[in-house]
């Protein structure tokens, strides 16, 4: 039996761990977003585009939880990006992106608990300290079942900008975050 993939939010960030999971095959994906036909269409794209690399599983998107039980794994992108406010021009700051996300966490958090009470939480929304608290504390999990992904993101931007200061290679920079 193959593993099963649940990724909370199908914007940038979902889309592309989709993406890889399924180029990788690592299991069956579920796709979950609140924005109606957003995650189908990000699932159709990469069902229509396995057979052409030769990949064979199921991905589905959906606006609910159902399809989601029984997750081995459950990856949420969820939340509210740091953007700017276009009537004032300002970025809201950490505290208020604690606040608007923490209540977005805790609604997935719930849902992920009632339909897979045995996966793995892999928390990537940001502030991603914040939310791997909420996380673990929403879902009452062990602190082995509640991980956040931040240190690699960082270490590539970091990477990233030397590179492109340097004019060099990404991969003569060398160091961690």
């Amino acid at each position: 039996m193959r593993k099963k993939i649940s990724i909370i939010g199908a914007g940038n960030v979902g889309a592309t761990t989709a993406h890889w999971a399924a180029t990788r095959e690592l299991g069956d994906i579920v796709l979950v977003d609140i924005v109606e036909g957003l995650p189908q269409g990000k699932a159709l794209d990469l069902t229509e585009a396995m057979p052409v690399v030769g990949y064979d599983l199921k991905i589905v998107g959906t606006n609910g939880y159902e399809e989601t039980a029984n997750s081995d794994v459950v990856v949420i992108t969820a939340g509210v990006p740091r953007r700017k406010d276009p009537k004032t021009g300002k970025y809201p700051s950490r505290d208020e992106l604690v606040k608007i996300n923490q209540k977005i966490v805790t609604e997935v958090v719930e849902n992920v608990v009632r339909y897979s009470p045995d996966t793995i939480l892999v928390v990537v929304s940001n502030p991603l300290d914040a939310m791997c608290h909420v996380a673990y504390h929403v879902s009452g999990f062990p602190r082995e079942r509640v991980v956040g992904m931040a240190g690699m993101l960082d270490t590539a931007r970091y990477k990233a900008f030397i590179a492109m200061e340097l004019g060099v290679s990404v991969k003569d920079v060398h160091g961690m975050v």
